[in-house]
């Protein structure tokens, strides 16, 4: 971490002009939880060096401070303060005169703020950037205008939230205030509320100054004031250093402390040091040729930064989370990870090698306590505090499937551009173990094709091992008298027979069963067609036209089974009925990405095995995967008889419509020339995928398609990109060119200084959920970086 840290702080360039942040940052917090209608905290904070609190520049009335801190308790982002710092200043003894009132500059630039202000007696510079992963600093600039002392009294204000949600909940935060002369400091009380703050009673936010004050906090308005006398000599300026840190416990406050002195004492401003640092990392994005692709690249890598976390709690390693400001986003995911690495192999390889490994820290051995069945295994999402089965109190966390196999893709990508074998050779063993788990616990019926499913887990699995599922029933019947009757006629039950009996009831109306989620998580594509997700007025629709309203016969083709998966008389997994694609796709590319590891590192036999098996892989998916009479490729239904590793019998489910999935073994180059024609045909028509915003997650054909359902219609910008790198692979670059300007200039806010958004709209390129979305900044830089907008659009 230190070593990260440290390459990170290098100054390795010389500073030129401070390029403008392309993101909006400024902001006015009302309340904790100021959240929009997605759940995401209102505008977008400047977090830097993997911090865990962050910044916005203030609205005109409250300039010369800050708005916030947004720190990250544990798991959540919380406004902590409407803000702080805010600078009065008085001369020679008269009254107070906010900075607000005189002509100012204010500006958000690239890893750090700037605001300028001029009376007839001084001006003030004030700066805010980052040191550490715990503090940032405030450089204050004082310069005596005039030709005799300048005797100021310095003031300054903080106010903290006072709201939780809204201006009608009144909230007073659990806090002990401390002031010294030259701090003023919060402690938390603990709090371990799993859905809404965590964090440690020594929890702490501590400002400290380079210059003595007098602080005094006013608990009922949970505000705060600070005072100073200065002297500045005519024609003369002053540095004053104010150090911000949040730190999560008493040893990370100790760590902290040590700094804050040597800081305090620097004669160097510290935003110097993000601007330098800035515009190195700025200039390794030069090679874009267009402003509009510059610009984006640039904003794609304020956002990854943005969503960088240090270590902490059971976070080992630096890690990219999706979004600081998305509730549910302050953890690090395997499949997000791979994306994150990917696009920052080149630019921040240090941090691309500690994002891979945040993950990989936590992958199953043979040794562990909870799921040895799983050796290999990635487990979803860490965060900073383990589930209550790994003895934490977290409810983040999450072990009931992997993701999609992607790490291989992301540590080649690594090595390639940074040459280190080192860490190839730390990865080879980690990345074989995960690719063979696949096979251990996601083949069925043992044929090699591989499915997504479950792990035993207890939301899936009751402690004598049997599978939990609902349904809800439209009469009372008899089969049920085992199962937990809840409201709405809906009954808990368990048992896989069970489960399968009920599978043709047709008093049974409806499923929920744990494992179909699971499985939808796995493939990263939670509630997909494909897995059998469909909404009930979708459903009514797809049942009159297909079946001429017959419910009954139209649910057997939307209804998702589960299998348990066995090896040697022990329950190691669940897989739902159907081999994917998409899945035998990026594991065919693994292998092919394997047997080059494997051969730089001098192990030919390794090398041998992977590549012959990427032939063997590859040839099936066209032969087994590919519909000749629609021209696309989909998941194959099974049923639970075993197959040899020649076969793939079952049924092509063409009836759940077309998705991204079908592009698949275009993006893995595993699709033979004559396929991949037919699938880009339906790709690129108006009728199926090239929608006003390109790539939708269902095809507009699809039964189940809705533009506004998260994985059944919404544009995610890692569909794209693997859309327009199949294009690329099969000699239609221009197409993809010509699509990704589309995407860029119909994708509301993408080319101006809104945060990039988790998804679009599309047909109106209306942003829908998270904002400053990671993978979506990510695939940006990549697709930007691989693909490139069309020559015409560039000069």
């Amino acid at each position: 971490m230190k070593t990260l840290l440290a390459a990170f702080l290098v100054v390795c360039c010389s500073l030129q002009a401070s390029p403008l942040s392309q993101i909006n940052r400024e902001g006015a917090p009302q309340s904790a939880k100021y959240y929009d209608s997605y759940g995401n905290q209102q505008a977008n904070p400047l977090f830097d060096l993997g911090s865990w609190h962050g910044f916005l520049l203030p609205t005109q009335e409250k300039v010369g401070g800050f708005a916030g801190p947004a720190i990250v308790f544990e798991e959540y982002t919380l406004y902590f303060a409407e803000y702080v710092e805010m600078l009065s200043i008085a001369v020679d003894g008269g009254e107070y005169q906010r900075l607000s009132e005189l002509p100012s500059t204010i500006s958000s630039r690239l890893g750090y703020y700037k605001q300028t202000f001029t009376s007839n007696s001084f001006s003030i510079d004030i700066y805010l950037s980052f040191v550490s992963t715990r503090s940032s600093v405030i450089d204050t600039h004082i310069t005596n205008l005039t030709e005799k002392p300048l005797n100021l009294t310095l003031k300054w204000q903080g106010q903290l939230t006072k709201h939780w949600k809204s201006d009608d909940d009144d909230y007073f935060w659990q806090v002990t205030p401390k002031t010294s002369e030259q701090a003023i400091a919060w402690q938390f009380d603990q709090t371990r509320d799993t859905w809404h703050k965590l964090n440690q009673h020594n929890a702490r936010f501590k400002i400290t100054r380079s210059i003595a004050s007098q602080s005094v906090f006013n608990p009922v308005e949970q505000s705060y004031r600070s005072t100073s006398a200065l002297t500045v000599l005519p024609a003369n300026s002053k540095l004053l250093t104010t150090v911000l840190s949040y730190t999560h416990n008493q040893q990370e406050s100790d760590n902290e402390d040590v700094k804050i002195s040597a800081w305090l004492n620097s004669k160097k401003p510290a935003y110097l040091n993000a601007k330098t640092r800035w515009q190195s990392l700025a200039n390794k994005l030069s090679n874009q040729h267009s402003e509009q692709a510059k610009r984006l690249a640039i904003k794609s890598l304020e956002t990854l930064v943005g969503n960088w976390r240090s270590p902490a709690g059971a976070i080992k390693h630096n890690g990219i989370t999706p979004s600081v400001t998305a509730r549910w986003f302050n953890g690090v995911w395997a499949w997000d990870s791979w994306k994150h690495a990917y696009a920052l192999a080149e630019i921040m390889p240090e941090l691309a090698k500690d994002n891979v490994r945040a993950m990989f820290d936590y992958q199953i051995t043979d040794k562990d306590t909870l799921r040895q069945q799983d050796e290999g295994m990635v487990i979803d999402a860490v965060f900073y505090n383990y589930s209550k089965a790994r003895g934490g109190d977290g409810g983040n966390w999450n072990e009931r499937n992997t993701k999609p196999p992607l790490a291989s893709w992301v540590v080649w990508q690594i090595v390639s551009k940074s040459n280190d074998d080192a860490f190839l050779a730390e990865m080879y063993p980690k990345l074989k173990a995960y690719h063979e788990w696949w096979y251990l616990n996601r083949d069925h019926n043992g044929n090699g094709l591989i499915e997504y499913g479950g792990t035993v887990d207890d939301t899936h699995t009751t402690k004598e091992g049997e599978m939990r599922f609902s349904v809800q029933a439209t009469a009372q019947l008899a089969v049920l008298a085992s199962c937990k009757k809840g409201k709405d006629n809906w009954y808990l039950c368990s048992g896989n027979q069970l489960y399968l009996s009920l599978l043709d009831n047709p008093q049974i109306s409806a499923f929920d069963i744990p494992v179909q989620h699971a499985a939808g998580w796995e493939s990263g594509m939670d509630n997909a067609a494909r897995f059998g997700f469909i909404s009930n007025e979708q459903f009514k629709g797809y049942a009159i036209q297909t079946y001429q309203g017959d419910m009954v016969k139209a649910k057997a083709g939307w209804q998702v089974k589960i299998f348990e998966n066995m090896r040697g008389g022990q329950l190691v997994g669940y897989s739902i009925n159907q081999e994917s694609v998409e899945l035998n796709s990026y594991l065919a590319m693994e292998k092919r990405l394997l047997a080059q590891m494997a051969k730089q590192l001098g192990n030919n036999q390794d090398a041998q095995k992977y590549q012959a098996d990427y032939q063997t892989l590859k040839a099936r998916i066209d032969a087994c995967f590919y519909d000749s009479k629609t021209g696309f490729y989909y998941d194959l239904a099974i049923d639970n008889t075993p197959q040899s590793s020649s076969e793939c019998k079952g049924k092509l489910l063409v009836h759940r419509g077309k998705g991204p999935e079908g592009w698949a073994p275009l993006f893995s180059q595993v699709a033979s020339t004559e396929n991949a024609k037919k699938v880009i045909n339906t790709m690129l028509s108006e009728h199926e995928f090239n929608t006003y915003v390109p790539f939708p997650t269902a095809a507009i054909t699809n039964p189940a398609f809705g533009a506004d359902v998260y994985w059944r219609g919404r544009v995610w910008l890692d569909q794209v990109y693997f859309a327009l790198s199949a294009l690329r692979h099969y000699g239609y670059k221009s197409d993809a060119q010509q699509l990704l300007q589309k995407l860029i200039s119909n994708s509301k806010g993408l080319s101006q200084n809104d945060s990039i958004r988790e998804n679009y709209h599309p047909f109106t390129g209306e942003q829908q959920g998270a904002t400053n979305f990671s993978w979506s900044a990510a695939h940006l830089m990549m697709m930007l970086d691989e693909i490139g907008l069309p020559e015409s659009k560039s000069q």
